[in-house]
């Protein structure tokens, strides 16, 4: 029976050790409480830290452990300054800030990522042990981004999931990470990346095309040959509970309580953690401006803020909450009076039923965070207003604005418009309050938690089926194939270059080949019975500087130029008028000009424009434009325009890489085997060429009509590294490919 594997990094409990006796406790979490009915499945399992259990004598740890397994909960357990490093200087002190656009907040050394990259392996070690063929991977939160990957490798096969649970930063925000890279490489080991909200996934999208280059089309992005799907999972909550829970006549109860005085006064609520992203300070400068603005508000409402204590050992939330208390201090003080306080701070954790009757109580619902993945809160408040009445602020920048448009929505960081907003909530007429709510309780009772988890791992059934089959070409058949070709008693490689021995640049000249690379080629041009041959779009002088060596032959434009591999003179045989060439010339450089980034390539018989240094969506638009005009100056003329990687050439008709297969097999025998290795539309003219003794090899992602793909360029290098033994011929070999 497959199962689900959930991994985060708390496990849904808390520790509690009373009276010599340790035992565990349900946690309050968002997280906890939003797989709950997930977790009450006997197939499911939860992997995670249990909290620090290093103080417990061996029966309180035996009689945890029970406990545990009984629970279908798997712990991790780590040290403390494990947990330090890992959970407190890094996830805290370095992602969470950045994810919530702060970057004033990080710290000026960024600290932890060694630990983090080793408990996000001890999580993958742990999960690895425990899979077996069917199960689902759930992974969630930023505590553990690397994680993906490390399955990835530990179980190429499996169904990985990923949901982040805050916000994904702008792709400017999130490349000042110093380890940008290595985040969105762990996360692109998923099958399906989930996100609270559409510009969260567009956000991710776009710092990994830019990031990393990879290609993109609608929801789905290849990496190293395979299909991730990004997709939009608002979370909800168990609405029917808080509903239930408001009607309970002991809640009921404490509801009047909170309410004495009512309807002389009115309550506006806040309930946060207390975190610098919620805005706290904000809110209550805010309502102070209100009671300053409208003075004939003064005694007839307050405002209660519940702020649960948080990471009260961190500098910055200590000098979070001094600012907090100094800001109600002056607004207490100033607008007080002997029966009236304006502000009532509540330090403390609440349980559920105080809560609700404080949802219950409450007239307006505060919810104004400078950035948040969802808040909970939000919709906590509407599932629990059965009476359909009250009235929700809630900040633009909340993930759950995107759901709750019904509510007076505003911008945390605007004081005025918040207070103008906080008094048009209080003197909103009854029929618009309740019109409102409606609109949210329907909403929220409809996408509940149940429904977020249930959709979730469906799309990931769908998803883990497309990325197996996107990346078919499996190891097993990778080292067949590396078999065959070192086999083969004459063996003539055709390799394209951009995209397939080095990445893409943004700009010509960064393109140039490492020393690994040169050192690659030139074993392989040393290998007995080896011909290799390199082609390109570069120019001639351009190849002949940076590949010039003895044994290689090198094809620039796409074939327009050859020179044999025993360094021969270059030759040619493309006749052309070049009448296209001052039109198209004159229009590529207006649109260099007008496309930041972009530039224009000036070859022998073509013109290239490439917008790979561009911002992504506004350079397709410029390339889409381009190509209408393209299509129109060269009507009627000998030359075509063809769509390369990141831009346009146009050139001859006729010239192709086709010239360059004729060219390759002039010199060698019959029985000589052909591997061509290219990655964009340019070298399917290359496979098309090929002989019947040969092997066509697409890399990345693309429509191709190779037998065969590699992911990217360092799975190319990797299957050339695997060719530079020799080894003798073996015919079944040869035979079966």
């Amino acid at each position: 029976m497959s199962r689900v594997l959930i991994v985060s990094n708390r496990l849904p409990v808390t520790l509690r050790v009373e009276d010599e006796d340790a035992f565990l406790e349900p946690s309050p979490g968002g997280l906890a409480t939003g797989l709950a009915s997930l977790t009450e499945s006997p197939s499911t399992l939860w992997i995670g830290w249990p909290g620090d259990l290093a103080d417990l004598s061996e029966r309180q740890r035996a009689a945890i452990r029970a406990d545990l397994d009984r629970r279908r909960l798997v712990p991790i357990e780590l040290t403390r300054e494990q947990i330090q490093s890992y959970y407190e200087d890094y996830s805290n002190g370095v992602v969470w800030p950045l994810f919530h656009h702060l970057p004033d907040r990080l710290p000026y050394e960024v600290d932890g990522w060694d630990v983090y990259e080793e408990v996000n392996n001890l999580f993958a070690d742990t999960v690895a042990r425990l899979y077996r063929p069917g199960d689902q991977i759930w992974v969630h939160d930023y505590q553990l981004m690397r994680l993906p990957a490390l399955l990835r490798d530990r179980i190429p096969d499996a169904a990985i999931g990923f949901f982040l649970h805050i916000p994904f930063p702008s792709s400017e925000v999130f490349r000042m990470l110093p380890q940008r890279r290595l985040i969105l490489e762990g996360l692109l080991g998923a099958d399906l990346i989930g996100f609270h909200t559409a510009t969260f996934m567009d956000d991710f999208q776009t710092t990994v095309v830019r990031t990393l280059g990879v290609t993109s089309e609608g929801k789905l992005l290849n990496w190293r040959g395979r299909d991730v799907q990004t997709d939009v999972f608002p979370m909800g909550i168990d609405a029917a509970s808080f509903a239930e829970v408001a009607t309970r006549r002991d809640v009921v109860k404490q509801v009047r309580a909170y309410r004495q005085g009512a309807p002389l006064v009115r309550i506006m609520l806040g309930i946060d953690r207390l975190d610098y992203t919620k805005g706290i300070p904000r809110r209550l400068l805010a309502f102070g401006r209100m009671l300053e603005t409208h003075p004939e508000l003064r005694g007839s409402v307050r405002l209660v803020q519940v702020a649960v204590p948080s990471r009260e050992r961190v500098e910055a939330y200590v000098d979070f909450r001094r600012q907090s208390d100094e800001i109600i201090g002056r607004i207490n003080g100033t607008y007080g009076t002997p029966d009236w306080t304006p502000v009532s701070w509540i330090n403390r954790s609440m349980n559920k039923d105080e809560v609700v009757a404080l949802y219950r109580a409450a007239d307006v619902m505060v919810v104004t965070p400078v950035r948040d993945g969802m808040n909970l809160v939000a919709k906590e408040f509407v599932a629990s207003r059965f009476d359909e009445d009250g009235v929700l602020v809630l900040s633009e920048f909340a993930g759950a604005a995107a759901e709750l448009a019904e509510a007076v929505q505003v911008n945390p960081y605007d004081v005025d418009g918040m207070a103008e907003a906080y008094a048009r909530a209080l003197a909103m007429p009854a029929d618009e309050r309740h019109s409102r709510m409606r609109g949210m309780r329907r909403r929220v009772f409809i996408n509940d938690t149940e429904r977020w988890s249930r959709r979730f791992l469906m799309t990931l059934t769908t998803a883990a089926e497309r990325g197996r089959e996107s990346s078919r070409l499996l190891q097993s058949d990778l080292a067949r194939l590396v078999s065959v070709a070192r086999s083969t008693p004459e063996l003539v490689l055709i390799l394209d270059y951009d995209g397939t021995l080095v990445p893409f640049a943004s700009t010509p000249e960064l393109g140039r080949p490492d020393d690994d690379l040169l050192d690659l080629l030139g074993d392989l041009a040393q290998r007995p019975r080896t011909t290799v041959h390199v082609v390109g779009g570069r120019g001639r002088e351009t190849l002949e500087r940076w590949l010039g060596m003895a044994g290689i032959g090198l094809h620039a434009e796409h074939g327009v130029w050859s020179r044999s591999p025993d360094g021969g003179a270059w030759s040619t045989s493309v006749t052309d008028s070049g009448e296209w060439r001052e039109a198209v010339s004159q229009l590529f450089a207006e649109y260099a000009a007008s496309t930041p980034g972009s530039l224009v390539e000036e070859k022998t018989v073509g013109l290239a424009w490439y917008y790979r240094g561009t911002e992504r969506a506004f350079g397709i638009r410029q390339a889409d434009a381009l190509w209408q005009q393209l299509v129109d100056v060269l009507d009627g003329t000998q030359a075509e325009v063809i769509e390369v990687t990141g831009g346009f050439e146009v050139r001859p008709r006729g010239i192709n890489k086709r010239l360059v297969v004729a060219d390759a097999l002039r010199h060698v025998s019959s029985d000589a085997y052909v591997v061509a290795i290219g990655d964009d539309a340019t070298d399917e003219d290359m496979f098309a060429a090929l002989p019947e003794r040969s092997m066509a090899i697409h890399v990345g992602a693309g429509r191709t009509d190779a037998a065969y793909r590699l992911a990217d360029v360092a799975e190319v290098r990797a299957f050339l590294a695997e060719l530079r033994e020799d080894v003798p011929m073996t015919a079944a070999a040869v035979a079966a490919v």
